[in-house]
């Protein structure tokens, strides 16, 4: 990878970056266990037509902790702008996982208003990254692209409205037996879904536009 697309800040402030490594490694860690222990105890289930406001909050917390951090720490700035782009752009190739929402509506145990768009955004973004990911290795520049700005920010609309079709599905579902709702997104194990895979994601997209970004205002300056 090109010094312009994920530039490295040499090494006396190696001992610096290993640092905040291992103490994002460890709050990833916390974050996934606490929301492991709040999914077992069904803390993010709510009454049915209401705003699923716990699940609401354990979605945007993170995104928000995340942009903070970016805001006040240098160090974790540093850090977040010399991961390995090609490493957090393949990561979205999980997102074909999407494929069991549909599975899941298949089977009537979520509504097809939810699973549809958001199994196909999520496997259209699953598909595309490892090509992504491949033009990255191939040609560096392509991080200042056009193309792999659109690609990240339809990554981050896709999530967008998979967390509002949810949201809004679960305020106008109705109660009746036999119905599909996105109840079943409130409990282990597709709790882990809201609460920790869609900020994740989320969060490697923001990271991948910042340093696409720096890519290209590097690249503007060469030029």
């Amino acid at each position: 990878m090109s010094d312009i697309a994920i530039s490295h800040s040499g090494r006396p402030q190696a001992p610096a970056r290993s640092s905040t490594g291992g103490i994002v490694a460890v709050v990833l860690a916390i974050w996934l266990a606490l929301v492991v222990i709040l999914g077992a105890r069904e803390a993010f289930v709510g009454p049915a037509n209401t705003p699923p406001v716990a699940l609401l909050i354990a979605v945007t917390s993170p995104v928000l902790i995340f942009l903070a951090a970016l805001w006040t720490s240098d160090a974790f700035r540093d850090f977040a702008l010399t991961l390995d782009l090609r490493l957090i752009t393949s990561v979205q190739a999980w997102r074909f996982a999407g494929f069991g929402f549909l599975a899941l509506y298949a089977y009537q145990v979520l509504p097809g208003s939810f699973a549809w768009p958001a199994g196909l955004g999520d496997m259209a973004i699953g598909l595309t990254a490892p090509f992504l990911m491949l033009a990255l290795v191939h040609h560096p520049s392509f991080a200042a692209s056009r193309t792999f700005v659109v690609w990240n920010v339809l990554g981050i609309l896709d999530l967008v409205v998979a967390v509002g079709s949810g949201a809004l599905g679960a305020i106008l579902s109705g109660s009746q037996p036999g119905v599909a709702t996105t109840a079943a997104m409130a409990h282990l194990p597709l709790v882990l879904v809201p609460t920790y895979l869609v900020p994740m994601f989320a969060i490697l997209h923001v990271t991948a536009l910042l340093q696409a970004r720096r890519a290209s205002a590097a690249f503007t300056e060469r030029a």
